[in-house]
């Protein structure tokens, strides 16, 4: 039997696909799986690009305002025989110029860089963002970075971007400097989904007020965590009758709004539903912020295994119970309303599953 199990978010390096990987064997003889090209620092690109086509921005979430500036850039670059490139900065600059602020972000890196490969991106260039960086001047950075070192073509930015320090590297100013050293620039006009702006701080805002159905709107898929299976307290399946898999959430972590959610696990390519809870365990006396998941129909050995898990929709809020009964009665409440919300939304659910964001 699965017992009560945790998992922590423990983000590995990224490594773009190859020949060998699991995903490739499976494609059909002659498909090629499209890898993109990752430089961490302006010193290992030895040379200016070919025809770079760019956009810049810290991307957080790859939401479908990103999405719509890299399609942008990848249909410009392919018209023009060009090189489709897209900077962007690690640590997030909020962390670095205002770590009071505590921001917390939507996806980690590993996340990001899948996200914006998948968007078909040739090359992606992550710039380490420190205190002095942020003091560059936006017309040394045109002139060092987007010209010297990548050789910009074309540049494609959001209608609110702004560079360099002090931000005064404006979209007037981006224009002029286009105008004045040769490099056209093209301006994203913000994108709206039923009235929502399509940004990083409406998603933040909207995942830990438990909207999850208007996240999705927003990010063009479900909002998703992910980490590594490890032991828990083992107290959901032998006290409670619901076995679970528990994360730790960081201070660090975006946490949704705690209470119940219904969820998608993804392990080893395929997908099961559950139950998400995630809160302090009021009933036991907790202290710590967990995300507990019984996973539906799942009885398999996981430990060290890992897992992604899509979070669909907020069921209820978190509540102290009398003790393990009431507890569980209301636990088995959750699961039949959380397979009926599954089972009403079967088709979609199954495309999801098998769509490349969970693999």
């Amino acid at each position: 039997m699965l017992e009560d199990i945790g998992f922590t978010v423990t983000p590995k390096p990224y490594q773009p696909a190859t020949d060998n990987d699991s995903n490739s064997a499976r494609l059909p003889p002659g498909l090629e799986i499209h890898t993109m090209k990752i430089y961490r620092n302006l010193e290992e690109i030895e040379k200016p690009l070919r025809k770079p086509y760019v956009t810049i921005g810290n991307f957080d979430g790859v939401h479908l305002g990103h999405q719509i500036l890299f399609s942008e850039v990848v249909s410009r670059a392919y018209k023009h025989q060009g090189t489709s490139v897209v900077i962007t900065f690690h640590p997030h600059p909020l962390q670095v110029v205002r770590p009071e602020a505590g921001i917390k972000l939507i996806s980690t890196e590993e996340q990001k860089i899948e996200l914006i490969e998948m968007a078909n991106i040739d090359v992606l260039v992550i710039l380490p963002f420190t205190r002095e960086f942020a003091a560059t001047p936006a017309s040394t950075f045109v002139d060092q970075v987007l010209i010297k070192t990548i050789g910009v073509e074309h540049l494609v930015v959001g209608y609110d971007y702004a560079m360099g320090k002090g931000r005064e590297g404006n979209i007037d100013f981006l224009k002029a400097q286009g105008r004045e050293k040769g490099f056209p620039v093209t301006v994203v006009e913000p994108f709206y989904v039923d009235d929502m702006l399509a940004s990083s701080t409406k998603v933040r805002a909207l995942v830990t007020g438990g909207k999850m159905r208007d996240v999705r709107k927003l990010l063009g898929r479900n909002y998703q965590i992910r980490g590594e299976v490890r032991r828990g307290k083992q107290r959901g399946g032998p006290v409670v009758g619901f076995p679970t898999a528990n994360l730790a959430i960081s201070p660090e972590d975006l946490c949704p709004r705690h209470g119940v959610y219904v969820t998608q696990v993804i392990y080893d390519g395929k997908c099961y539903g559950g139950v998400l809870n995630i809160g302090y365990n009021p009933t036991f006396g907790g202290d710590q912020l967990v995300a507990e998941t019984h996973i539906f129909d799942f009885n398999q050995d996981i430990y060290g295994k890992p897992i992604k898990i899509n979070l669909l929709r907020f069921l209820r809020g978190e509540r102290k119970f009398s003790g393990p009964e009431e507890l569980a009665a209301q636990i088995a409440r959750d699961v039949e309303e959380a397979k009926q919300v599954l089972a009403d939304a079967q088709k979609e659910i199954l495309l999801s599953c098998e769509e490349r964001y969970n693999r």
